[in-house]
């Protein structure tokens, strides 16, 4: 199981403002600050924050990745799209089905370090 992940970015304000915008949508929201690192994690799941960002300190941020927030249901995910747009980020795959399984319904945008992030909603199960 994993407990956090952290990435690291050239700009922190930048991307605090980014994924505190995009994430809220999801329930997510800053709890962790430890200057200059910060976490974010799940309003109901008390102090825990499973989601950290840090400076890279030398400007390149972390080797772009891909990143899957899970949402309750599609609108949560079309609010990600519209807010993480908002917020500054690309669009790299607008709200809807995937063709990876007939009940997968996601968004993707890239985030101020090139980084994919995804909100779905998986009603298959699986």
């Amino acid at each position: 199981m994993i407990d956090h992940l952290t990435l690291k970015v050239r700009d922190i304000q930048a991307s605090i403002d980014f994924y505190s915008r995009a994430l809220a949508p999801l329930g997510y929201v800053a709890k962790a600050h430890h200057e200059p690192t910060i976490g974010f994690g799940a309003e109901d799941d008390g102090a825990h924050s499973d989601f950290y960002l840090t400076p890279s300190g030398d400007g390149t941020g972390s080797p772009v990745t891909h990143i899957a927030f899970r949402a309750d249901d599609a609108a949560m995910v079309d609010a990600f799209y519209r807010e993480a747009l908002a917020a500054g980020g690309r669009d790299n795959g607008a709200p809807g089905l995937r063709d990876y399984h007939p009940h997968y319904y996601s968004a993707f945008v890239l985030d101020p370090d090139g980084n994919n992030v995804e909100a779905v909603v998986d009603w298959s199960g699986a």
